[in-house]
């Protein structure tokens, strides 16, 4: 039997970091201004705290109701740790450690190519450099059979992209325009396992990022620095176009049990192509997000608080044939068949429920998030954050930039 971590009305959120610390700041300060919370008549309390890591026994009881993690995709000994609160504590993950781990960038691809999403032709590659093992020479010279890397990228076409088959932080990918670059590349790619992925003309890049039920789609600029990627752009992309990168998002959350989760799509007029889709660490820094940080620091809070306080059962397993029955149901045209999966995605989100309880309970918090961006709280954050994120000689223009977007975002408030 699990022990109980508290009691009913009193809940902890644990925050397992990396080296982030303004978006934690801005959720244990809106967090603690919440308190206290009334749901069915009694008043609850959120508590959060910043998760160490340290030797643990399976054991040991879990004091927390609900962990975000943003640390377990890079380091094993904490993604452990999260296995064994799943299995052991029925700890609530807003992130399935499982699929996290088993179902990267690849699994993904396949995934959504099977429930019928326009996935860019895209193959996978042996390493150029043989895992380090003993065995592996005697499997390699009996078993794998020689190939022409030129005559496979010329099945997927220039211009294409080369990138890890796990991916995470843009690490390794190249845009491959020809043999020279394609040869380059794939040397350079060591011990790393690759795709070759067709490149797509696009009007728009749109990026989607996904907090339990809700999605904001934004227009993404990949080829700019960090701090001008995401455009404040209303409206920019064709309702139905909209419409598919919405259900594509929650498709895959539910699928794979990721309620933090960001995708990347190309379009053109209705046309969508997914290209990304599986960043269960999606960035949401000031200096990222800037114009959009409120919404998502907002919707994070509002997601965990619901789950811990209405006691939201973790579900480590997934149901992928109940996907793919209706993938595979020919009475289904496309429309239908998006239409099934975001009914399938709003049940496994309790999407109503969760409206209700915003609604209600957490009624009061966008004025309390719209009262702390604008306080000289939040704007010394921005300070911190941009002094230990930019040389000095940039100080100023980074607040200047940043004050003014988040300056844009109070007066369309207003």
């Amino acid at each position: 039997m699990t022990l109980p971590r508290r009691d009913s009305t009193t809940h902890l959120i644990g925050l397992l970091l990396g080296t982030e610390n303004d978006w934690p700041t801005a959720f244990q300060t809106l967090t603690k201004r919440l308190d206290p919370i009334s749901y069915r008549g009694e008043a609850h309390h959120v508590d959060t705290e910043r998760i160490t890591i340290e030797p643990f026994d399976l054991r040991a009881p879990v004091r927390h109701d609900v962990v975000i993690d943003r640390l377990a995709w890079w380091y094993y000994h904490p993604r452990e740790w999260l296995k064994k609160a799943a299995l052991v504590n029925d700890t609530y993950l807003l992130n399935n450690p499982f699929t996290f781990q088993a179902m990267e960038k690849h699994s993904a691809y396949c995934a959504m190519i099977r429930l019928g999403f326009d996935i860019p032709d895209t193959v996978l590659v042996p390493y150029k450099n043989p895992v380090d093992h003993e065995k592996w020479a005697y499997t390699a010279e009996r078993y794998n059979l020689p190939f022409d890397l030129d005559e496979v990228a010329s099945r997927v076409g220039y211009p294409m992209f080369m990138k890890p088959f796990d991916g995470g932080a843009w690490r390794g990918v190249s845009r491959i325009d020809d043999q020279e670059a394609l040869h380059k590349a794939y040397n350079e790619s060591g011990q790393m396992l690759m795709h070759l992925q067709a490149a797509a003309p696009y009007e728009s890049f749109a990026r989607s990022l996904t907090i339990g039920p809700e999605t904001k789609i934004m227009r993404f600029r990949p080829e700019l620095p960090m701090h001008d990627r995401y455009e404040v752009s209303h409206n920019f992309l064709q309702p139905e176009a909209g419409m598919e990168i919405l259900a594509l998002s929650r498709t895959i959350n539910a699928f794979f049990r990721w309620e933090f989760n960001s995708c990347e799509a190309l379009v053109t007029g209705t046309s969508v192509k997914p290209i990304d889709y599986a960043n269960a660490c999606p960035d949401i820094a000031i200096t990222s997000l800037h114009y959009y940080f409120p919404w998502a620091i907002t919707q994070l809070v509002a997601w965990s608080v619901f789950c811990a306080v209405t006691e939201r059962k973790p579900q480590v397993d997934t149901n992928s044939r109940a996907w793919y029955d209706v993938a595979d149901d020919p009475e289904l045209n496309w429309a239908a068949k998006l239409g099934r999966y975001a009914l399938m995605a709003d049940q496994y989100f309790e999407a109503d429920r969760y409206r209700e309880f915003c609604a209600t309970s957490l009624a009061s918090l966008p004025e309390i998030v719209y009262d702390w961006i604008t306080s000289a709280e939040f704007d010394a954050l921005l300070v911190d954050t941009v002094r230990t994120t930019y040389p000095a000689h940039e100080h100023e223009r980074f607040l200047a930039h940043f004050r003014g977007l988040i300056g844009l975002w109070v007066a369309d408030q207003r």
